[in-house]
């Protein structure tokens, strides 16, 4: 027996099918075609050994809680993580920076929320793999355009534990009209269960009361999610 090191391979973007690859889809498709990770990956060029850009993306975002973590997170915070340097800090908060100050110039350049596939395609990639249920809000202005999406709850997404007050605090904080709930399952399988039925139905009651709507509860699995509006689950019961 020998005690050679066996070598580790992965799958970098120059492995990748060229349509595939997020410059190419962007210039293809157009950036809103892109996830959240695709795009982190863009700005940040290349990944670590053993980690290409797009996985070092989606393993920031799972990290920093989503979106609004990253752009809260300190020039020093972001240099404790693997796979980042100086460098592409720098072009990540760069970016960063950037949106958020469109999104105050412009807020039409906001992304608009109009059915649940939408959604799926803003959040899927960046949950559909996480390890750990995350519950996040969706914050809608009164034409559907995205506000913000923070992470709530990392954790079991159960009644026991959800306490809706939490799940409403950044919308009442960001004035928004109306929410739409997101949360993973880690088994990969979007299926509701019972305990998803039960957060939906006390959330949207919560909302009435708030007069803040809520619009839909998405579950995301693995390249498959499940709208709870579109099967009746928790909101035509109230």
């Amino acid at each position: 027996m020998t005690n050679e090191t066996q070598p580790t391979y992965h799958l970098t973007i120059q492995n990748f099918p060229l349509g595939e690859r997020p410059r190419e889809r962007l210039q293809n498709y157009g950036p809103a075609a892109l996830s959240t990770a695709e795009l982190i990956a863009i700005m940040l060029r290349v990944g670590r050994p053993g980690e290409n850009a797009v996985s070092l993306g989606t393993r920031l975002l799972s990290e920093f809680g989503g979106l609004n973590g990253l752009v809260k997170a300190s020039f020093s915070e972001l240099a404790n993580t693997k796979g980042l340097g100086t460098a592409k800090i720098a072009q990540l908060k760069a970016g960063l920076e950037l949106g958020r100050r469109l999104l105050l110039t412009s807020p039409d350049a906001r992304p608009q929320i109009t059915s649940p596939t939408d959604v799926a395609n803003l959040l899927m990639l960046e949950m559909g793999n996480l390890e750990q249920e995350h519950l996040r809000t969706m914050l809608l202005d009164t034409k559907n355009r995205l506000l913000a999406s923070p992470t709530v709850y990392i954790g079991n997404v159960n009644a026991s534990i959800v306490r809706v007050g939490e799940v409403f605090r950044e919308a009442v904080r960001e004035n928004a009209t109306s929410i739409i709930i997101a949360h993973n399952h880690p088994s990969g399988d979007p299926t509701p269960s019972s305990e998803d039925v039960q957060v939906t139905r006390s959330i949207v009651k919560a909302g009435k009361l708030l007069n803040i709507e809520v619009l839909d509860h998405i579950v995301i699995g693995y390249q498959r999610f499940v709208s709870l509006k579109e099967r009746g689950l928790g909101f035509n019961e109230i």
